[in-house]
């Protein structure tokens, strides 16, 4: 369950900015939980984004530290 504000922030930026559908992200996040994987790697590995896009996620988790 996502309770951190940045993880909401998160969410609402694959949403809003990169247009990943609720429901890719709630495989992705189901995912995360049985496999213990970071959620950027999971939507890239079940082909729920694409390579840029994993590489735009990367660049708004790095810059938002």
């Amino acid at each position: 369950m996502l309770t951190c504000h940045s993880d909401v922030q998160f969410l609402n930026f694959l949403q809003n900015e990169l247009e990943v559908s609720q429901e890719y992200i709630a495989v992705a996040l189901k995912k995360s939980e049985l496999d213990d994987g970071p959620l950027p790697m999971l939507l890239w590995q079940y082909g729920l984004v694409t390579l840029e896009q994993l590489e735009r996620i990367f660049d708004w988790l790095e810059n938002r530290n």
